[in-house]
């Protein structure tokens, strides 16, 4: 893929990039079928710590499912889409395990929740930071409802400090982020089924969902390179964390 080839180039220079049209529309409507089929059909007898809502007692608001393979036969075959991990493995430069699990997230119209800033690596606690999350798009994303913004270059200076947030979903945020960051921030829309690639250590972060009829629906996979190595201590101290945030949220923890 000689398109991707070139594209190397950026995301090792600016720790991301954008693949436009990632998913043709056959395979795209698809993906969405399944999902609103999961949505319908298992989400409903998920633990809390599976399908996250805004309000609970609004099943419109929910805003993240994870660990969706371990739930449904398509998504546990999805694993093994080749698509994703030979992408995976020409923007990592080397070989990659399988993904690690899938992700969906919303901001649904209405609501009032930020993705803090963060560092993905700093849940995932790997070394070599060899790791990359993949964002697909399954609606129009744009500044008015809560586009990523990325720090171009970030992933080449390491985990910053980071704390507890209140937002669930990201137990964990920058501590130090300042208004010169935000300045620097790169704003990338996207239409759906176009894919945003970053690395574990690239800082990025979304506004709220500021528009009132728009959800801004995304489908996340988490691919590491067969390098990488986890701390193991620093992962048990943030799921301590994370387990943490989800008791004082009055989640259910399986």
């Amino acid at each position: 893929m000689p398109e991707l080839e070139r594209l190397k180039q950026d995301f090792d220079n600016d720790g991301f990039v954008a693949i436009r049209s990632f998913l043709p529309p056959s395979r795209l409507e698809e993906l969405r079928a399944e999902l609103d089929r999961y949505i319908r059909e298992v989400v409903p007898g998920l633990p809390d710590a599976d399908a996250f809502y805004d309000d609970k007692n609004r099943r419109e608001t929910l805003k993240q499912m994870q660990r969706i393979e371990m739930h449904d036969a398509f998504f546990e075959r999805y694993l093994h889409d080749p698509l994703w991990t030979e992408t995976a493995a020409t923007l990592l430069g080397e070989p990659v395990l399988r993904p690690t699990g899938f992700e969906w997230f919303n901001k649904p119209p209405g609501t009032n929740h930020a993705t803090p800033p963060h560092q993905d690596n700093f849940y995932f606690c790997l070394t070599p930071p060899q790791v990359l999350t993949m964002w697909l798009a399954l609606d129009d994303v744009d500044e008015d409802n809560g586009c990523l913004r990325y720090l171009k270059g970030s992933h080449k200076r390491g985990l910053r400090p980071h704390s507890r947030t209140a937002t669930l979903g990201f137990s964990q945020g920058i501590s130090d982020y300042s208004e010169q960051d935000r300045n620097a921030e790169v704003p990338v829309p996207a239409r759906p089924g176009d894919v945003l690639i970053h690395l574990g250590n690239t800082i990025h972060r979304a506004d709220s969902n500021r528009s009132l009829l728009r959800h801004r629906r995304s489908f996340g996979i988490v691919i590491q390179a067969k390098s990488c190595v986890r701390d193991e201590s620093a992962f048990d101290k943030y799921l301590l964390a994370s387990r943490s945030q989800h008791v004082e949220l009055g989640l259910e923890i399986p």
